[in-house]
């Protein structure tokens, strides 16, 4: 009987030994993914306003190019006439 309990024991402790690895198994590659799906959202946020940033750099150089070419033809009116 004794025999048969510390059997028993050393299964339930081999299980609970096993259960705990698995636990923190689990919870590190929770974490891996946590990480992971943090570092997407900020490289998708960073693509984000990258383009917001390179369509307002365009639109203030077409409207330099457009204001600088009615000053110039303006001013060569004014020389002309």
């Amino acid at each position: 009987m004794a025999l048969r309990m510390r059997q028993s024991l050393a299964e339930l402790e081999r299980a609970f030994h096993e259960e705990s690895q698995e636990d923190r198994d689990r919870r590190d590659a929770l974490r891996r993914a946590a990480v992971d799906r943090s570092r997407q959202r900020t490289l998708e946020k960073r693509h984000r306003h990258g383009s917001m940033r390179f369509g307002v750099l365009v639109a203030v150089l077409v409207a330099t190019a457009v204001l600088v070419t009615i000053a110039m033809f303006e001013i060569l009116y004014m020389v002309m006439g």
